[in-house]
C-alpha cells in the first residue's frame, strides 16, 4: 500500500475540462467527464477538479469562454495542478492561448490518448503505430510545440538552408521518420500475410468493442487462455488469437484487438491499421457491449462507426451483452433479451454464459463451412 501510495505522489494533478454543445445534456456531459477521468487515471494522473461549460459552438481562441479560462486559471493555482485536460481536440492557436492563460501545461483528448496507447505499447509493432500516429498529430502543431519557431537556423555543421526556420527543419525531420515507420508497417504487415497463409482455411472469428466491456476475458474465458486483464481503458493495444475448440466444429480462430473509443483520433485508426486487419480479415465480428453500463447505446454507435469506417459491413456480426452480473435492474436485462433475441448474455468473469457464446461461435462457424464446402448445416 505504501508503494502505491508513494507512486502515486509522482502523478501529475489535472483539472478535466468539458463542453456540451447542442443536444447535450449535463446527463451526457457528465458522462464524458467520467470517461475522461478513467482516461487520466490511466495516463497516471490525479483528478483534483472539473470544470464544465455548455456553450453554442467553441470559442476560436479558448475553446471556452475568456471568463471561463480565467476560472481555470484561478483553479490551477488553488489546486497546485501540473496539466489542464480538454475533452475535445484544441487548436494549436487554443492550445497556445490557454497555456498563456493557465500557465501550466494544456492538452487536450487526443494527445491523452495517444500518451495512453505510448505507455502500453509493448511489442515492437505497437510501439511503431503509435510512434507514426503521435507524429502525425505533432506535425501540424510544430508551431505551438516550439517556442524557438520565429528564429532563424544558422550556426556552423549543420545541413540547414540559409535562412531556413527551425520549424522548417522539425517538419522535414518528421516526415523522414514518418515515411520510415511506415515502411517498418509495411514489412510487418507482410509478415502477417504470410502467418495468415499458413494457418490455412479456418474461420475466423475476431472480438470488438468499446474499451473496457471484458473483451480480453472473454476469449480468456472460452479459449482458457491467460490473456492480461485489467480494469483499465487500453489494457490491450496488440492483436491476440487463441484457438478455441467448438463442439461439432472442431478449431477456430478467436481474436481480441485494441479498443474503440469516442472521438477516437483518426491518426490512431490509421496507424492501427495492420493491427485492425484483424477485424477485416475475419468471418465473424463478436461485438461486446457492457450491458451494465448507462451509456452502452452511446458505446454501440462508437464501435459500429468505427466498423462501418473499415468496411465491415459484409462480415456477419454476432451481439454479446458482457458484464449482466452488474446489472441492477432485471426487468432492464429482460428488456435486452427481448430486443436482441439473437445475442448472447454473459458475465465472462464468472465464465457465465461462456457455453452458450461458444455455441453460437459454432453455428456461425458450421454455417461458413457449409458455404465453402456445400455441406448442409443446422
Amino acid at each position: 500500500m505504501h508503494e502505491i501510495q508513494k507512486e502515486q505522489q509522482q502523478w501529475d494533478r489535472a483539472i478535466l475540462v468539458g463542453v456540451g454543445y447542442g443536444n447535450d445534456t449535463p446527463q451526457v456531459l457528465a458522462e464524458h467527464i467520467e470517461e475522461l477521468a478513467l482516461l487520466a487515471d490511466t495516463a497516471r494522473a490525479i483528478v483534483a477538479g472539473t470544470v464544465t461549460q455548455m456553450r453554442q459552438s467553441p470559442d476560436s481562441a479558448h475553446y471556452v469562454g475568456k471568463g471561463k479560462a480565467e476560472e481555470i486559471k484561478l483553479l490551477v493555482q488553488e489546486l497546485k495542478i501540473d496539466v489542464v485536460i480538454f475533452d475535445s481536440d484544441l487548436s494549436p492557436r487554443q492550445l497556445r492561448n490557454l497555456e498563456k492563460i493557465c500557465e501550466t501545461k494544456v492538452i487536450d483528448r487526443s494527445m491523452l490518448i495517444l500518451d495512453i496507447f505510448a505507455q502500453h505499447a509493448r511489442t515492437h509493432e505497437a510501439k511503431v503505430q503509435v510512434g507514426l500516429a503521435q507524429l502525425a498529430y505533432l506535425s501540424p502543431r510544430l508551431s505551438h510545440m516550439w517556442s524557438h519557431l520565429g528564429q532563424q537556423a544558422g550556426g556552423h555543421g549543420t545541413r540547414r538552408g540559409p535562412g531556413e526556420k527551425q520549424i522548417e527543419i522539425d517538419r522535414r525531420l518528421i516526415k523522414t521518420r514518418m515515411a520510415e515507420l511506415r515502411k517498418e508497417l509495411k514489412d510487418i504487415e507482410q509478415q502477417r500475410s504470410q502467418q495468415k497463409q499458413n494457418r490455412g482455411a479456418i474461420f475466423k472469428a475476431c472480438i470488438v468493442g468499446y474499451t473496457n466491456v471484458g473483451k480480453s476475458t472473454i476469449l480468456n474465458a472460452a479459449s482458457k487462455a491467460s490473456v492480461l486483464v485489467q480494469n483499465k481503458l487500453f489494457a490491450t493495444l496488440d492483436a491476440t488469437t487463441r484457438r478455441v475448440y467448438i463442439q461439432d466444429h472442431g478449431e477456430i480462430l478467436l481474436s481480441d484487438t485494441v479498443g474503440f473509443i469516442r472521438k477516437l483520433p483518426h491518426h490512431l485508426v490509421a496507424s492501427f491499421r495492420s493491427t485492425l486487419e484483424v477485424i477485416t480479415d475475419a468471418d465473424l465480428i463478436v461485438i461486446v457491449i457492457d450491458a451494465s453500463s448507462p451509456c452502452y447505446q452511446d458505446h454501440s454507435t462508437v464501435v459500429n462507426t468505427v466498423l462501418n469506417e473499415l468496411k465491415t459491413t459484409h462480415i456477419p456480426r454476432l451481439l454479446v451483452f458482457n458484464k449482466i452480473d452488474l446489472v441492477q435492474e432485471p426487468k432492464f436485462l429482460e428488456r435486452l433479451q427481448n430486443e436482441f433475441p439473437n445475442a448472447c448474455f454473459t458475465a465472462a468473469s464468472k465464465k457465465e454464459g461462456i457455453d452458450g457464446f461458444k455455441a453460437a461461435l459454432g453455428m456461425f462457424a458450421r454455417a461458413w463451412k457449409g458455404e465453402r464446402t456445400g455441406e448442409p448445416h443446422e
